[in-house]
């Protein structure tokens, strides 16, 4: 595993992140394609909370203490629960910036991590690594996300042209 480029690719999705969000309105930030979908403000606080209560803190488990059970997490429940649609962007935004933060701090702390070390979750075991590059493949799912929200806000905005001519989605 290459830890450098992992650990580069965090801080790199964070900005990329970012630069997406930086100067959109709460109207869009708030905006759903349909019932079932996520808002661009629930996915950014979706990954707000996974950043602090989930990635990191079951790395570091299961790299330096695990004989600890992982914290229980219900990542789609807390888009309700945690009333994601209603809260601000730029805060929300700002958070996930600050906890990526705290993360890569975290991260940079390691020494000589095992990344071979396993955790018996209750789906089976997983290895440290498999935690690691699972965290990075994360943050690329929530910005293929952000940008398929981005581009249906585009699409409506357009109407009644068509966006044929930019090619095939």
């Amino acid at each position: 595993m290459n830890f450098e480029q992992l650990r580069h690719a965090l801080y790199q999705n964070s900005q990329r992140i970012h630069f997406l969000l930086e100067d959109i309105t709460l109207e869009q930030a708030r905006w759903k394609p349909d019932d079932q979908s996520w808002s661009i403000l629930e996915v950014v606080n979706h990954l707000l909370d996974e950043e602090r209560e989930d990635f990191r803190i079951r790395l570091d488990i299961t790299l330096n203490k695990s004989e600890q059970s992982w914290p229980a997490i219900d990542p789609e429940r807390w888009v309700v629960e945690r009333n994601y649609n209603s809260r601000d962007i730029e805060s929300s935004l700002k958070g996930f910036m600050a906890e990526r933060q705290a993360s890569l701090n975290w991260l940079d702390s390691l020494d000589e991590p095992d990344w071979e070390a396993v955790y018996q979750a209750p789906f089976g075991p997983i290895r440290a690594g498999d935690l690691f590059a699972s965290w990075v493949a994360h943050d690329l799912l929530h910005m293929r996300q952000l940008i398929e929200l981005s581009r249906a806000q585009s699409l409506r905005a357009a109407e009644p042209y068509h966006t044929r001519y930019a090619g095939p989605w």
